[in-house]
């Protein structure tokens, strides 16, 4: 069976603005490369739907979170002596029903773990499977954006952190205080948690970041359930019969020899990394712009000037003949040169009820030595 064909080889949670709808042409237009540089990784949609038998493959995100997770299932730490490899006590500790108490426990105590942010951006061997299994049992079960976020925290996109953020930083512990997320100083953002399907523990949820008529909407999601019932086993089965363990499994097996970064989009851009090894594919899939309109808070991580500067670097790189560079965005937000190619392209429903206007404003910009379809 080709790779991108196994049925588990996709996130085992919900993100906004996933790519898996233009996995087929993203690799049609960049073909077989030496090598993948993804800065911008999210779900990895692009890299698990990839056709062809994995090369050298680098992701980044500026999530810790987001990129401990992912590192559970690449090569282990390097210091590492683990009794049980890290994807599988990640899938210990994912498989846990739906609880709100807990929901909002765990959010505390994990934007809390200030240690453990820091290390992500320092040590690139290092992964937490506790942290990793809570937080993606918290991102199936929590409605909304916000989940594991310092509200108004732009740190992560540059590597100059801002003023109140390291004094908050400085000064904040589990021991001492909670700290205060939410406008008027009123501690974590209390959401509900996902009460459907019986409490059935991680799975793909309802998302509401409807704001008053703009954005996202609220939908129910296709994606089958990785459900537990509290057992801690890690047999914990979901509606289409396919145990937590066994999906983690799958995706251990394909992100062993991916290399996780986590920090600014820039750090992996670099010759070293790309260039140097060969011809190499740069997706570019930074969060929507200002001008797009979208809601600034969808991301724990949060920069809606981002994708101007991402533009400028892919102008000024793209002609070079070892990258093939593709530049996702909407329909007019990216003014590109003559010779780089537009592809329109249509997203899912995502968390729409209906037919979502925004799924028809995709595009993606090729860049001059990009693969010209017949």
């Amino acid at each position: 069976m080709p790779v991108a064909q196994h049925p588990y080889l996709r996130a085992p949670h919900p993100w906004f603005g996933g790519k898996s709808g233009a996995a087929e042409i993203f690799w049609s237009r960049v073909g077989d490369v030496s090598n993948l540089v993804d800065p911008f990784c999210g779900s990895l949609a692009l890299l698990l739907g990839r056709p062809h038998v994995p090369r050298s493959e680098i992701v980044n995100d500026v999530d810790c979170y987001l990129a401990n997770f992912w590192r559970c299932f690449t090569n282990p730490p390097r210091e590492g002596t683990r009794p049980t490899p890290a994807w599988r006590e990640a899938a210990r500790f994912a498989d846990w029903p739906v609880n709100e108490a807990d929901l909002h426990a765990r959010h505390l105590w994990l934007v809390n773990q200030h240690e453990f942010r820091e290390r992500m951006k320092t040590d690139p061997f290092y992964c937490d499977p506790l942290i990793a299994g809570w937080w993606v049992w918290g991102q199936c079960a929590w409605i909304g954006g916000g989940w594991c976020s310092l509200n108004g925290s732009r740190r992560g996109y540059t590597s100059k952190p801002r003023p109140h953020l390291s004094a908050l930083m400085g000064v904040l512990s589990l021991a001492r205080r909670r700290p205060s997320f939410q406008r008027g100083g009123k501690g974590v953002h209390r959401k509900l948690p996902n009460l459907r399907r019986s409490g059935h523990g991680v799975h793909r949820k309802r998302i509401n970041l409807h704001r008053g008529g703009t954005g996202v909407l609220t939908v129910k999601q296709q994606m089958p359930s990785l459900g537990g019932h509290g057992s801690g086993s890690g047999r914990c089965v979901h509606r289409n019969g396919a145990p937590v363990e066994e999906w983690f499994a799958a995706l251990a097996h394909r992100l062993r020899h991916v290399r996780v970064c986590c920090g600014d989009w820039k750090r992996v851009l670099g010759p070293s990394p790309t260039t140097h090894i060969g011809v190499t594919a740069i997706p570019l899939d930074p969060p929507y712009g200002r001008a797009t309109g979208r809601d600034p808070e969808i991301y724990a991580q949060e920069d809606l000037d981002v994708a101007e500067e991402v533009r400028r670097w892919a102008i000024a790189n793209g002609h070079n003949r070892k990258l093939r560079i593709a530049l996702f965005g909407y329909a007019g937000e990216h003014k590109m040169p003559r010779d780089w190619e537009c592809v329109p392209w249509k997203a899912g429903n995502g968390y729409a009820k209906r037919d979502n206007a925004n799924r028809h404003r995709e595009r993606i910009w090729f860049s001059p030595h990009c693969l010209k379809l017949n």
